[in-house]
């Protein structure tokens, strides 16, 4: 009985780490509501989070919750690095992330990074939420089209969090930094200086 037991706690805790990975887009479905958390998120590999710096960003222009357009071209030329952050307020390890992306925004911001949220959201009141819940004080933009937010289409996201560091240059640093890797990261591009 005991085995049974502690099989059923070992697949539940298996199947808890599981779910909070990624949230991954469902191959060939337009429903958000068919997006799930499953075990096949993409792996972030070395070479996502050392971006060849011959690769350029690719600009996004989406309205801000209060409908105005802004550019991620409106702010990489004016800071040392951009962390281009796509999330979702309905994503649970977005939201998990997120303790991390506002530590590496108040250690770094003084010293020359921004932080732009690409939100997934489909649902503008949940966005708003999300966006003062999670005390995200830096620029935030959506068509609130869901996984087929146009900025999202155009960096290829598949699951979130995600995220694309661009240096002054328009070059991409890196790819996919999440937890101590982007602290980690930001220290060594920032702290140097």
């Amino acid at each position: 009985m005991k085995a049974k037991h502690l099989l059923i706690v070992c697949w539940l805790c298996s199947s808890v780490a599981i779910a909070f990975t990624a949230c991954n887009q469902k191959p060939a479905t337009d429903n958000q509501a068919e997006n799930v958390q499953t075990p096949e998120a993409e792996a972030v590999t070395a070479e996502d989070q050392s971006a060849a710096s011959s690769e350029k960003y690719i600009d996004i222009e989406l309205p801000t919750p209060h409908g105005d357009l802004i550019r991620v071209s409106d702010y990489v030329p004016k800071n040392k690095y951009t962390l281009i952050d796509f999330w979702a307020s309905w994503c649970g390890p977005c939201r998990a992330e997120m303790p991390t992306v506002v530590k590496a925004y108040t250690d770094y911001h003084a010293k020359g990074l921004e932080v732009i949220g690409v939100s997934l959201d489909n649902n503008r009141d949940a966005w708003i939420k999300a966006i003062e819940l999670l005390n995200m004080p830096w620029p935030q933009m959506s068509d609130l089209q869901g996984w087929n937010c146009a900025g999202a289409q155009l960096y290829n996201i598949r699951s979130i969090p995600a995220n694309v560091l661009v240096d002054q240059q328009g070059n991409v640093v890196a790819k996919n930094l999440r937890g101590e890797d982007l602290l980690n990261k930001m220290a060594e591009l920032l702290n140097a200086e």
